[in-house]
């Protein structure tokens, strides 16, 4: 592994890292709700879903957003999750 390819990594996730609390800067203004707070919500959910499946922890994206319920106009909270499910765990393993 060459010097370049040590720094390069380093960047990349120097990069997702900064991505990631942009976006939950964004989310923070959209929902009214801390970084910290998504963020432990995120931990739960990934907890609770890992008790039933395999899931690609990495490509998961958790974010608040604002929304309008059916037939309301007025603007609520919404959890949004994309969770990639490798495979469902078999009832043996739970």
């Amino acid at each position: 592994m060459g010097i370049l390819e040590i720094f390069s990594k380093r960047q990349e996730k120097s990069k997702d890292v900064a991505k990631e609390r942009l976006k939950l800067v964004l989310v923070h203004d959209r929902a009214d709700l801390s970084p910290r707070l998504l963020e432990l919500i995120k931990n739960d959910i990934i907890d609770v879903i890992s008790n039933y499946a395999e899931i690609d922890i990495p490509d998961i994206d958790i974010k608040m957003t604002k929304t309008t319920k059916e037939g309301d106009n007025r603007p609520v909270s919404a959890l949004i999750a994309n969770i990639p499910i490798k495979k469902i765990k078999n009832r043996d393993d739970l």
